[in-house]
């Protein structure tokens, strides 16, 4: 489906969308009376208020040369969100039926902003994603050939849609990993499938676990022992800026292909889910090919560690010592709490080889985030406070949205081990709180802030511009924050 901007509309037996509020219906640019007579008969018919996504279908538009008429309520503008209008975008897409190829759109003065406009079209994309490539019997979902949105700017916005549509590219591919199964996406596969995003520009390294093993990563390394998959560590680099001499900005990604629990095995209830503990990797592999998309003036790193959690006579095992790259010790006191270890190594290294402006990790690290905060928003922990101001700004403007939660060398105590430097995991709650003030053992003093996505990484609510299980949370934000903050 294609999404585009223009100064003209076609009549031509298409659909034509209006999003609107009451007042500022008659005023929008396009709309003559052709069109909005019928409209005024159907909304006084319907007694339709215009409140924020409800919708109203005209069959038959009169003289207006449009064979279907539907009209997206905005509400209050003062109340409509960014996200809010993603979501319309959605519901632009999703009210197509099989008849229809092309939609017109036409937008209300009101919230026509450049950007209001780009994020309806942005919506307009992210309504299209489907994974059913293993289903045998697809069910065919209708959407229509082409979008059009009405401006008088459609050039300027034709150039600036660049952006969002590779923002949503990003999204997708990150849904994508998600919702493969792991007997498919290993981390061998895994790292494979990062390597084929050199052909967009970036700068692709590997290390296997042979490298991994002489730079002293037994933290991660531990947690794949039990695996019949090497562990993989990948490197992505942007350089948006090569000629300019400046600290990276760096995201490190938890990549868990398989999350059994280890010798600390998981219960059997919905243990499947357990193929979507690499969402944290997903969110930086998705941002990344949208800024080589976009091509961002940034210079930028993301590194994943890869691994897979499993039980054999290998594995890790409770009471075990291992040596991070750090050479701080870890007892293993759970084997199920192994997110934190592989990042432990991946945040270690990125800090010492790229001494980075920033550093941001996003893993589905714990369900106590989820007890938390649900799945409506991802929690955020932080040595920074003006990296963690902009995250939330960056969250309100993309909707992936955050809110911080407290480190504290109170919560030491904790994870403090009287065999080894610390033990994997905290006793007596504050369980997510316990797991960053881990890892912050690991970051020295980089500007740094994790992001835990357990409940926003799958599962959140379903809405137009989202019916996966993936949700591809954390690409959007992370874009968002590269664009406003640091370029």
């Amino acid at each position: 489906m294609k999404v585009s901007f223009v100064n003209k509309l076609s009549e031509k037996k298409e659909t034509l969308v209006i999003i609107s509020d009451k007042k500022s219906l008659s005023k929008i640019d396009g709309l003559n009376k052709n069109i909005l007579n019928p409209i005024k008969d159907a909304i006084a018919n319907e007694n339709f208020n215009f409140k924020k996504l409800d919708s109203i279908k005209i069959i038959g538009g009169g003289k207006s040369g449009y064979s279907k008429i539907i009209i997206i309520g905005s509400g209050d503008s003062s109340d409509l969100s960014f996200r809010d209008l993603d979501i319309i975008g959605g519901k632009v897409t999703q009210l197509n039926n099989n008849s229809i190829d092309s939609i017109d759109v036409l937008i209300s003065k009101n919230i026509a902003s450049d950007d209001s406009i780009l994020r309806i079209g942005y919506g307009a994309v992210l309504a299209t994603y489907r994974f059913d490539k293993y289903k045998t019997k697809k069910v065919k979902v209708s959407h229509p050939k082409a979008i059009k949105i009405f401006s008088k700017r459609h050039q300027s916005l034709s150039k600036q849609f660049i952006h969002k549509k590779s923002v949503a590219e990003g999204v997708f591919l990150a849904r994508d990993l998600v919702n493969e199964p792991s007997n498919i996406l290993n981390p061998e596969d895994y790292a494979r499938r990062i390597k084929t995003l050199s052909s967009y520009g970036l700068k692709i390294e590997v290390l296997n676990e042979t490298k991994m093993k002489k730079l002293g990563m037994d933290s991660l390394l531990g947690v794949g022992r039990g695996s019949q998959y090497d562990s993989q560590l990948v490197i992505m680099k942007w350089e948006g800026i090569k000629n300019k001499k400046t600290k990276p900005l760096c995201f490190v990604g938890k990549g868990v292909c398989f999350d059994s629990g280890g010798i600390s095995l998981k219960p059997g209830n919905k243990m499947e889910e357990m193929i979507g503990d690499m969402g944290g990797s997903a969110a930086v592999v998705g941002l990344m090919k949208s800024l080589a998309l976009r091509k961002a003036k940034a210079n930028v790193v993301g590194v994943v560690g890869l691994v897979e959690n499993m039980p054999d006579g290998t594995a890790q095992k409770p009471g075990d010592i291992i040596k991070s790259m750090s050479g701080q010790t870890i007892e293993i006191q759970n084997t199920d709490a192994e997110g934190r270890l592989v990042l432990a190594d991946a945040l270690w290294y990125a800090q010492d080889r790229f001494k980075p402006e920033i550093m941001i990790d996003l893993a589905t690290l714990t369900g106590a985030i989820v007890m938390s905060l649900g799945n409506k928003m991802a929690g955020i922990f932080s040595n920074n406070d003006s990296l963690s101001d902009k995250l939330f700004e960056a969250g309100q403007d993309s909707g992936d949205m955050v809110w911080r939660l407290p480190l504290s060398s109170s919560y030491d105590k904790m994870i403090n081990s009287q065999f080894a430097d610390m033990k994997n995991i905290g006793m007596g709650g504050a369980g997510s709180i316990t797991a960053a003030q881990f890892l912050q053992r690991f970051v020295n003093k980089v500007p740094w802030a994790h992001i835990d996505i357990a409940g926003t990484a799958t599962g959140m609510e379903k809405n137009s511009i989202n019916t996966s299980w993936a949700s591809g949370f954390g690409v959007n934000l992370l874009d968002t924050l590269v664009a406003k903050f640091y370029e």
